[in-house]
């Protein structure tokens, strides 16, 4: 395991410490976390969006990282075996790292299967080539304290270790230790996931009385809603009632007509939510 300042920074690092640079692609989700796109840039490579191998093509020889997250920010999308096992399959054939940030894994809510890149359904049993990311700052809620960790190929994770410690990515003993309290604690994760399945449902009934979509989102911190208009027109008219909302564009153009919703405010403000719309 390869602890780290939080999840954040190996997402914008790793293109870089992987020696990715000018000619390289890294391939992430049409709608993502805008990091997987600006660590690409840092490196000197060229970000790709694309949710298929098939969108990369001829291209493929120069694919050095592909970055999976599921389930995703923002959407909440949960990727399948079958979906995983083949991006293994492709990122392998072309010799490119496959990192899946895996972060909300612990916050499904309509699905009871979320795998990891690391399931042997996915990866056949072995781990060359792959790392799981995770973060205990969404199932404990410690973003606050960046406490990471990102696990997988034996080589691979040995390499990094090498590099970020000579690049001084070393996380504090007393923050490693809260790292290892929190990992090894279920009841305080089930906890905070009811907190959170509580307020899902009051923001959810109150987007869908109000007119709203809500697409995927079945697990993660996030409610993906759409009006069936521009994102922005969509913020403009919840912010008049006093809601602030993330405008789906922010993730990729593949977002411009959906706003992300986040279930961490309070109970109170969520209750708030539900008044303003009604």
């Amino acid at each position: 395991m390869l602890p780290t300042i939080g999840s954040k920074e190996l997402v914008a690092w790793l293109p870089t410490l992987l020696g990715l640079g000018p000619g390289d692609l890294v391939v992430h989700p049409e709608v993502a976390y805008p990091s997987y796109d600006v660590g690409a840039r840092l490196a000197g490579a060229a970000p790709l969006p694309a949710d298929g191998t098939a969108q990369v093509g001829p291209a493929s020889s120069r694919v050095g990282l592909v970055w999976v997250n599921s389930p995703s920010n923002p959407t909440g999308r949960v990727l399948g075996v079958e979906h995983l096992a083949k991006v293994v399959a492709w990122a392998r054939s072309v010799g490119a790292v496959v990192a899946s940030d895996e972060c909300y894994a612990e916050l499904g809510w309509d699905v009871d299967d979320i795998p990891s890149i690391l399931d042997p359904r996915v990866c056949g049993g072995s781990h060359d080539g792959l790392l799981a990311v995770y973060s205990t700052s969404k199932q404990s809620n410690l973003a606050g304290y960046r406490a990471a960790f990102a696990a997988g190929d034996p080589v691979l994770v040995k390499r990094l270790l090498e590099v970020r410690k000579h690049a001084g990515m070393m996380m504090p003993w007393p923050v490693q230790e809260a790292l290892r309290v929190a990992v090894g604690d279920d009841a305080h994760v089930a906890e905070q996931k009811e907190r959170y399945r509580a307020r899902r449902e009051v923001a959810r009934a109150a987007l869908l009385g109000a007119g709203f979509t809500i697409d995927h989102s079945e697990a993660g911190l996030y409610l993906w809603a759409t009006r069936g208009e521009p994102c922005w027109d969509t913020v403009d008219r919840l912010a008049d009632r006093g809601v602030l909302v993330a405008p789906g564009a922010f993730y990729g153009a593949a977002g411009a007509q959906h706003v992300r919703v986040a279930l961490t405010a309070t109970d109170e403000r969520i209750a708030a939510l539900a008044e303003r719309l009604a």
